[in-house]
């Protein structure tokens, strides 16, 4: 059966806008041809498409950003902070964060002091 390329990519589009798709591979789901006919249309590699999947993926992404802004819950508020904070910001919010620049300095370790069972003094 012989598909018509501008057909197929506006039900693929389509399918992104009402479905909420964010990848290429679901899009062949909702569509009347199958995979290799997709991918043989080079539709996977069409600027609408990746488009129409960037916008689904952005528009959901400001939507959660915002719903953890007006959350109460920790682990979101801290996820969030995480993604808008600065770079001396995050460090203070890491738990394990340790200095690790080297400034060609050596680190000399303090001499313990010998402790041996045989103690020739007594």
């Amino acid at each position: 059966m012989a598909y018509d390329k501008k057909e197929i990519l506006k039900i693929s589009l389509e399918a992104i806008e009402k479905h909420k798709l964010f990848f290429i591979e679901d899009i062949v789901s909702y569509i009347p041809c199958g995979k290799t006919t997709f991918y043989d249309m080079n539709l996977n590699e069409a600027n609408e498409i990746k488009e129409a999947l960037l916008k689904v993926r952005t528009d959901l992404k400001v939507s959660m950003r915002s719903k953890w802004y007006k959350s109460t819950a920790p682990a979101l508020q801290m996820a969030l902070m995480k993604l808008i904070a600065t770079p001396t910001e995050l460090k203070k919010l890491s738990m394990s964060y340790v200095e690790s620049e080297n400034k060609n300095t050596n680190i000399e370790q303090p001499l313990l002091p010998d402790v041996s069972t045989n103690d020739s003094s007594k």
